[in-house]
């Protein structure tokens, strides 16, 4: 029976900052943890929700994270223009 073990949050970025530098198996070889959680915080830095820190992300990464934010943004700005419409229609509906 495997047990789940907790590592701290420390403890993982510089494994994956160790895996950029060396790759993941040897990485995950040198530091005794099965090499899938690896890959799963490395999966996690790439989403976001673990941050190795500034100036840790390769030019693509950047690129990649700059090109959601802008569609994120066109994305907002036209259902800040929907909800606008309907609450006017709305509002006009009231009125008759």
């Amino acid at each position: 029976m495997s047990e789940n073990k907790q590592y701290e949050n420390e403890y993982k970025v510089q494994a994956v900052k160790l895996a950029k530098k060396i790759g993941a198996v040897k990485a995950a070889n040198e530091l005794q943890i099965p090499v899938n959680t690896l890959y799963g915080w490395i999966r996690k830095v790439k989403i976001g929700s673990l941050d190795i820190g500034c100036g840790e992300r390769s030019q693509e990464e950047s690129l990649n994270i700059a090109e959601e934010n802008q569609q994120l943004r066109k994305r907002i700005k036209a259902l800040e223009k929907e909800n606008k419409r309907l609450r006017a229609y709305v509002h006009s509906e009231k009125v008759i």
